[in-house]
């Protein structure tokens, strides 16, 4: 019952608060405030944005019924622009013409590049836009007075009328209903007369409908001013004449109503004022203005006043559109509708409550059921499952794993509750594993990392940890399920693999001792026959007998580093340490120089930076291994090639933001490109008695083992091998 609650609410705030951040509209009327007109689109605008509580409406009133001019528009922009200089508006929405002409000549100024809507314009041109160029930022609702249909109208509720007299006044917009009128008083010339008055000053004009014929009728345009110049609000024009007047008058605006008017196919401020806020709430929603097509038909509606009807004996019979009647007294459905919808609507969404409440308790019963039987499957498809599972809280505890987590740690399921990394891995892993587990739940994003774990039986465990964090069912993130991937059978295999592929080295790496063991036998011997020969001649001293021993160990102790550089490099390494590549240079040049020497090839290193040690991050040792396997391949298919036409071999180390990058080049010609694509392959050999995994453990090293990149391309007649090594690893 409370879920159901609570999901209609947010139904309900959901289309209450559409609009997502707080926005600022500017309104500028062309009129005053307490004109009805303008009273009346505000109102409006105002009914329509109150739902919607972070729009912020500001209100602005030019008076151009007082005063006009192109001084005063100036001097209106001049205080906008101080007024408006620190704040940035969302949308400005303009009410009739005045204020429409002045938002075109002053919007790049005033408002550069800021949508516009407009309601209330009359005599509207398209082309305005265009010539203004603020076609892109602006869309709006017209004003128009439907004067053909006002004329019908009266026709049909005044069948006996023989003359309307239609009251005008000589303002911009009564010029333009005057020339609209043309037309249409000339068609209807043989229904009715039309007399049409906009020169006569007040007092004429009153004689004249206080003695009109009961059958005629009066439409009543504007009246703001008379011939004589005198002014009048528009209550006061259109009070003096039903003052006097004995016969239903006719409007075109809305704003006449409840003034004495009938009323009529109305112009209403209203509708224009709602239909303007519809569209302002989507273009504050985000949607562009362009989108936003121009309303050109007025959105005018028939509405009466049942007072007048009532006086005048008209009957709305004959009326088949859609109409409203004002003033209308009410019976009790009329007077208490609102109530009586609200009292069957909530009886209605009461029902469907229960009705929604019954399906739900049957849908639960029938979830609870699927989702214990889905428990029973789950827990025996994880206690099948091979993999090490577990899964904690955010707080980091144990809160569940598989049987097979459990048997890897020798205790039961039911033990593993509770429990936190401290207590299955040693201090150092449990603290990163705490680390990975509060940035995923953070980030919300997966993790893989490595780690070796050492059992009581002395058997070490290499693991792959595969972390993902799991959401609650309001969202929000519960803690973190780990999969432990068991990869000792495939690190063991790759380790095999690189030693044999150093093993497969120890030919090339047993010929370079041999050269590098020639000059310190040669020495030791001359130094023998040299001791043999003072002997014989009975010249042997004592000071000869220790310049021979110390001139014989110092071919002895470089025999012997020889020798141990070679045991180095046989010995696999455990761990990823920070570590120099000159270093590893210099340690295989100690190998393999003497052997180069001979050959008559030459090795240039280049390094980026002469004073720079370029650390790196990974595995020492296999790391010697590649660059090895690299300048034995470079070697051997240098020494295919004459003496005279002896290559060389070019090594670059230089870094970038991440990586530092050792480029091994050899100019004895490149690879057929038919096959540099497959070099890298396991088991793929152009030799004869080749094993084809030298390449493919050195990619495997570079890229599995140290997370680098290895590649190779041809350039002309040279082979370039490229490594992207990660930089030294912070030790924090």
């Amino acid at each position: 019952m409370k879920k159901l609650l609570l999901l209609y609410f947010l139904i309900f705030v959901t289309f209450s608060f559409a609009i997502d951040n707080n926005k600022e509209v500017l309104l500028l009327h062309s009129y005053h405030k307490g004109y009805k007109w303008s009273d009346d689109i505000s109102k409006a605008i105002e009914d329509k944005f109150a739902s919607h509580g972070n729009i912020e409406l500001t209100t602005r009133y030019m008076d151009t019924k007082r005063v006009l001019g192109n001084t005063y528009f100036d001097e209106l922009a001049e205080l906008y622009k101080t007024q408006f200089a620190n704040r940035k508006f969302d949308l400005i929405i303009v009410s009739d013409n005045n204020a429409f002409e002045f938002i075109i000549k002053y919007h790049d100024v005033l408002f550069p590049k800021t949508p516009v809507l407009f309601c209330g314009i009359n005599n509207f041109d398209k082309a305005l836009l265009d010539e203004n160029n603020i076609k892109e930022y602006m869309s709006g609702v017209v004003e128009q007075v439907d004067l053909e249909n006002n004329f019908k109208l009266i026709h049909k509720l005044h069948p006996k009328m023989k003359n309307l007299v239609i009251i005008n006044d000589k303002s911009k917009t009564g010029y333009a209903i005057k020339r609209d009128l043309r037309p249409i008083i000339k068609k209807y010339k043989d229904e009715f007369h039309v007399e049409y008055i906009d020169q006569w000053d007040m007092e004429t004009l009153k004689k004249k409908v206080k003695n009109l014929d009961k059958n005629d009728v009066l439409l009543f345009v504007l009246l703001f001013k008379d011939k004589t110049g005198k002014n009048f609000t528009y209550k006061e024009g259109l009070k003096q004449v039903k003052s006097i007047s004995h016969n239903p008058i006719y409007g075109l605006w809305d704003f006449y109503l409840n003034y004495g008017i009938v009323g009529g196919l109305v112009t209403s401020a209203t509708a224009q004022g709602n239909s303007v806020a519809d569209m302002a709430l989507q273009v504050l929603n985000g949607k562009d203005i362009k989108d936003i097509p121009i309303l050109e038909k007025s959105p005018n509606r028939y509405i009466f006043d049942y007072n007048e009807l009532k006086k005048f004996d008209i009957s709305l019979n004959n009326i088949h559109e859609k109409y409203t009647i004002l003033n209308e007294p009410s019976s009790f459905y009329k007077k208490y509708t609102k109530f009586i919808v609200i009292v069957f609507s909530i009886i209605f969404i009461l029902s469907i409550m229960v009705i929604s409440m019954r399906a739900n308790i049957q849908r639960r019963k029938k979830l609870e059921n699927d989702l214990s039987n889905r428990l029973k499957f789950e827990k025996v498809l994880l206690d099948t499952l091979p993999n090490a599972i577990y899964y904690k809280n955010k707080d980091g505890k144990f809160i569940g794993s598989n049987l097979a987590f459990a048997k890897l740690f020798n205790i039961t399921k039911q033990e593993v509750i509770g429990k936190t990394a401290f207590d299955f891995f040693p201090k150092d892993i449990a603290i990163k594993n705490i680390e990975i587990d509060e940035k995923i739940q953070k980030s919300q994003e997966t993790d893989t990392s490595e780690i070796v774990l050492h059992f009581a039986n002395l058997q070490m465990k290499y693991f792959i940890l595969n972390k993902a964090p799991y959401e609650n069912i309001n969202g929000e993130v519960g803690g973190i399920v780990c999969i432990m991937d068991d990869i000792t059978e495939r690190v063991q295999q790759k380790q095999f693999l690189i030693q044999q592929t150093k093993l497969a080295e120890m030919g090339d790496m047993v010929a370079a001792i041999a050269h590098q063991w020639n000059e310190p036998l040669v020495e030791l011997s001359a130094l023998v026959q040299d001791i043999q020969t003072s002997h014989m001649l009975e010249e042997l001293q004592t000071q000869d007998v220790e310049s021979f021993v110390k001139s014989s160990m110092v071919q002895i102790q470089y025999m012997s580093q020889t020798l141990s550089d070679f045991r180095n490099f046989l010995k696999p390494s455990t761990k990823k340490t920070n570590f120099s590549v000159k270093q590893s240079f210099d340690d295989i040049l100690e190998i393999v120089g003497k052997q180069l020497f001979y050959l008559n090839i030459k090795i240039d290193i280049n390094y980026q930076k002469k004073n720079d040690e370029f650390v790196v991050y990974g595995y020492k040792n296999e790391f010697k291994q590649v660059l090895l396997n690299l300048v034995n391949n470079a070697k051997n298919k240098i020494s295919e090639k004459s003496l005279e036409n002896r290559c060389k071999i070019m090594v670059n180390v230089y870094t970038n933001n991440n990586y530092t990058i050792i480029e091994v080049i050899d100019d004895a010609g490149g690879i057929d490109e038919k096959i540099i694509h497959s070099i890298f392959d396991p088991y793929f050999t152009t030799k004869k008695d080749g094993t084809g995994i030298g390449l493919y453990m050195a990619k495997v090293i570079i890229e599995d083992k140290m997370k680098g990149q290895m590649f190779v391309k041809n350039d002309e007649n040279k082979v370039i091998f490229t490594m992207k090594i990660p930089k030294m690893k912070k030790v924090l």
